[in-house]
């Protein structure tokens, strides 16, 4: 660490950060007006320190629980609807199925589809009311909604019952995204009340199932503070993460708000000693809209990110009792070195990295922005075990996860004051490193793995040859043009465009189905998506290998033609 950056990470204080959480932890945000006024706080809190903030109002389209129950056998049970589930004030009856499920072992199978769809499935959930395990999230809600089921009730794994959101539409729809809104109620019980349900289910009871949402567009707050560097202030990072939240929601994301507000105020006391600039956004409608805030940013300003932006930086449930480790960090392959070595300066611990889900507010990925972190420090999986604590996604692993129970002692101070230190050095060190720190001559070994996968288990039923040739060629320039940065035959404004631009074609590639500057649906999308279908073949069987194949042949003159178009981008740089 030198000079400027300790001199940076010795100006954090809490006072700031922990009285923004004090503050939060008395009133809900989860209702546009509750957010608004959270927001206006974060722009009073900015002012006082002399910040200049840009406060956008953009109309967001919203979908905000209110209520739900579950009526079966004389019995009713405790229920929360999801956002976005279908408005049933009147209630939806029909025969209640269940469906065996597992609940989810890591944060990266949370949002995953949770059973094989068949035509025999099919046959079984047809106009029910179908009951399994989970949360009432994307995966399990639309698979069962394709199988035509008429509600579907999600068994959550513990007394609580847990918010969330069941629309695989990413942010505020658009035209092509409007047949996907869910058009079924769903509802979210508790582990008891599940069980009660299934044994209900054994005898073809009917169950009724009464949700009452409000859904709408609503005017969001937003605020934007953008901290000016002194040799490239059209180049930033973009710091953010979500204000919105369930009740009070101190763990998820009070905390992560707080982490925003103080290094955004050390920045500003520091500015004289940033390079590039640093962007910093609180957004609105994470919960309720999917993303929306931070999806209507990446519409509006898409133009400057794409040219201008340098990093997207996630800040999400910092600062938890118990998060004593940084494992299952969201990071592209490209910055885990440079993420790595900054946990282990500021904490003295190993980071352990995983490939960011479709989750968070990853809503930068169709325009192609390197991309670290989401949620931060967490429990380690054997104080979750000996707690009895099962996966969620977020609050540090505390289990008071979207529900009523995160509140003020959810929050760490020490833990608080350690990962504002992580987020800001990530942050000072990207905004003055002379070479952008991503290394891309990993996410080339990344994507050479992922071909070979996908080549194993097609067999030799296709051949993905092409694409290894092109992955190939990629690496062999990208070493040649990293050795240049070193002996310095490749100067430090070239290079840096270069590295920026290879984001642009590789992120969307790896990330992305969708052409760039459009959203993929809040479901998983696997690595080198155009050639997914590899790995699924044996499960298509014999009569789909055909289309199949068709699939792949033109999944693959993707992958070819964009690593092609890397490939020739670095060799510019020698």
């Amino acid at each position: 660490m030198n000079e400027i950056e300790s001199a940076v990470l010795g100006a954090v204080t809490l006072d700031e950060p922990w009285s923004l959480i004090e503050s939060f932890s008395t009133y809900k945000r989860e209702h546009p007006a509750d957010v608004n006024r959270a927001m206006d706080e974060i722009a009073a809190r900015l002012k006082k320190y002399g910040i200049e903030a840009t406060m956008h109002e953009p109309s967001l389209y919203l979908s905000l629980p209110i209520s739900a129950r579950v009526e079966a056998g004389g019995t009713t049970f405790r229920a929360k609807p999801p956002s976005y589930a279908l408005d049933a004030v009147d209630g939806v009856t029909g025969e209640l199925v269940y469906i065996a499920s597992l609940q989810p072992k890591a944060i990266s199978t949370m949002f995953e589809k949770t059973v094989d769809s068949t035509g025999a499935l099919a046959a079984m959930v047809r106009g029910k009311v179908v009951l399994s395990e989970g949360f009432a999230n994307p995966g399990l809600v639309s698979q069962f909604t394709e199988l035509g089921a008429i509600g579907v009730i999600a068994i959550n794994p513990g007394v609580d019952v847990h918010w969330g959101t069941c629309t695989t539409v990413w942010g505020t729809p658009d035209l092509d995204d409007l047949p996907r809104k869910p058009s079924i109620p769903a509802v979210a019980v508790n582990r008891e009340s599940g069980d009660a349900l299934i044994e209900l289910a054994k005898t073809g009871t009917q169950v009724t199932v009464f949700t009452e949402m409000e859904e709408g567009w609503f005017s969001s707050k937003l605020p934007e503070v953008f901290i000016k560097g002194t040799e490239e202030p059209e180049k930033y990072i973009l710091l953010h993460g979500h204000l919105d939240s369930w009740d009070v929601g101190v763990g998820d994301n009070a905390t992560g708000d707080a982490t925003l507000l103080e290094i955004a105020r050390v920045l500003w006391a520091n500015r004289d000693k940033l390079k590039r600039s640093v962007r910093i956004c609180w957004w609105p409608g994470h919960s309720t809209g999917r993303y929306a805030g931070s999806t209507w940013f990446s519409d509006n300003f898409a133009l400057d990110l794409d040219e201008n932006c340098v990093t997207s930086v996630n800040c999400d449930s910092p600062g938890c009792r118990w998060a004593t480790e940084f494992i299952n960090l969201c990071m592209m392959t490209e910055t885990e070195a440079f993420l790595s070595d900054v946990i282990e300066e500021v904490a003295g611990m190993k980071a352990e990295g995983e490939r960011p889900h479709r989750a968070g507010d990853y809503s930068f990925n169709n325009i192609g922005l390197s991309s670290y972190l989401m949620l931060s420090s967490t429990m380690t999986g054997r104080d979750r075990e000996e707690k009895g604590y099962y996966t969620v996604g977020g609050c540090g692993g505390n289990i008071a996860w979207h529900t009523e129970n995160d509140t003020l002692e959810i929050a760490d101070k020490d833990i608080l004051l350690r990962d504002i230190k992580v987020y800001l050095l990530a942050v000072l060190r990207n905004a003055n490193a002379r070479i952008l720190p991503f290394d891309w001559r990993a996410t080339a070994a990344e994507f050479l793995e992922t071909i070979d996968g996908y080549q194993q288990k097609a067999g030799a039923r296709f051949d993905l040859g092409l694409s290894r040739k092109a992955a190939e060629q990629l690496q062999a320039a990208l070493a040649g043009f990293y050795s240049g940065i070193e002996s310095g035959a490749v100067d430090a404004k070239h290079a840096n465009r270069v590295i920026q631009k290879l984001a642009r074609i590789l992120v969307p590639l790896n990330f992305t189905r969708e052409q760039r500057f459009r959203h993929d649906p809040a479901i998983p999308i696997p690595p080198l998506p155009a050639l997914s279908t590899a790995a699924d073949l044996d499960k298509l069987g014999p009569t789909k290998l055909g289309f199949a194949l068709t699939q792949l042949t033109r999944g693959q003159n993707r992958v070819v033609s964009m690593l092609r178009q890397a490939t020739d981008l670095v060799a510019s740089a020698r």
